[in-house]
């Protein structure tokens, strides 16, 4: 059972979509990189360039998420799949223009112990790291979770935008409402999974930070003014300390959540906006050939002053992780 609101699809007029590529390719070709100081103090200016028809389909999602369809890429002209993010040196266009985008949201920001602290992030399939629960990984299922669920400060609504993918490889998306509608589970397991009983830690792809935090137990579900939210990440919670009725629980939401689950496979030019405290995705497995065609996505977190999460996750430290925010300054 899925909802038929777990996903939007906001077409945009091509001539906007057009207009807004020319202005992020004039901005990258400037700038190379949209955290760049001189790029920050003068980006929420640029709003007022971006077609109003595209700034009205800015919107969070009234549901899991929203696709953006679509900007123009042009395979043959844009650089070759980086064989991991370190080679990444320059953002593309399309990065730039989910950062205008994402400035029309809330506010882009980065993690200090991820990619370098990159506002954008390449999401590439890297020799070595094929089996990993990373974004790097490949021939593994990329399992369903909470976007950076192990820190308070996590992003609101995360942005996908795809750059490349001949093989019409699957984000994975599931929204816990829809689980929730679908009568997945019991009053009581809601209240297991409300309970804080297991911690989750951060992925692998994070560096530094501090590994000496005695990790503390978070709540799975929560509730949002407009409904049901979780805080998710299997693959990074040890649930050695979970009480039998809390993993039974935990492993009804999981199966619950694939039930659920949709896939979409992004075309180059589209951009998915997906609520991160409703929704949680993943990837499924694919055969890397590390040969510059492979699937690469841009990835943005975004944050929104108007949501509040459990007043709990403000005494969290998040292990030492700390949020990268170039806009802080030009943001009212």
């Amino acid at each position: 059972m899925t909802s038929a609101q777990t996903i939007e699809m906001h077409s945009i007029d091509p001539s906007d979509a057009t207009s807004l590529m020319r202005l992020a390719s004039e901005l990258a070709e400037e700038y190379r990189n949209p955290d760049a100081p001189e790029f920050a103090t003068t980006a929420r200016d640029l709003l007022a360039e971006i077609p109003a028809a595209i700034l009205n389909q800015c919107v969070a999602p009234r549901g899991a998420a929203v696709v953006l369809d679509r900007l123009p890429i042009d395979d043959m002209l844009i650089d070759s799949t980086p064989s991991s993010w370190q080679t990444a040196d320059t953002c593309p266009a399309l990065g730039f223009a989910m950062t205008l985008i994402g400035l029309a949201l809330g506010e882009p920001f980065g993690w200090a112990g991820q990619q370098d602290g990159r506002l954008v992030n390449s999401i590439v399939p890297t020799p070595g790291h094929e089996n990993e629960q990373t974004g790097a990984s490949s021939s593994v299922l990329l399992s369903p979770h909470t976007e950076d669920a192990f820190h308070p400060d996590r992003a609101h609504l995360i942005m996908l935008g795809c750059m490349r993918n001949h093989e019409s490889i699957g984000t994975t998306l599931a929204s816990v409402r829809d689980v929730l509608a679908g009568g997945y589970l019991s009053p009581d397991e809601i209240a297991h999974l409300r309970q804080p009983e297991c911690p989750i830690l951060p992925d692998d792809s994070y560096v530094g930070g501090d590994e000496s935090q005695a990790p503390a137990p978070v709540g799975t579900l929560w509730q949002r003014d407009d409904g049901a939210c979780l805080r998710y990440d299997p693959a990074y919670t040890p649930d050695s300390t979970g009480r039998p009725t809390w993993a039974r629980a935990y492993a009804k939401l999981e199966a619950g959540l694939a039930s659920v689950s949709q896939l979409v496979a992004l075309e180059p030019g589209q951009v998915l906006i997906l609520d991160n405290d409703v929704a949680v995705h993943g990837r499924v497995p694919f055969t890397a050939r590390f040969d510059g065609t492979d699937r690469w996505l841009l990835r943005l977190n975004i944050r929104l002053a108007d949501r509040d999460r459990p007043a709990a996750e403000s005494f969290e430290p998040g292990f030492g992780q700390v949020v990268v925010r170039p806009y802080s300054e030009v943001l009212v």
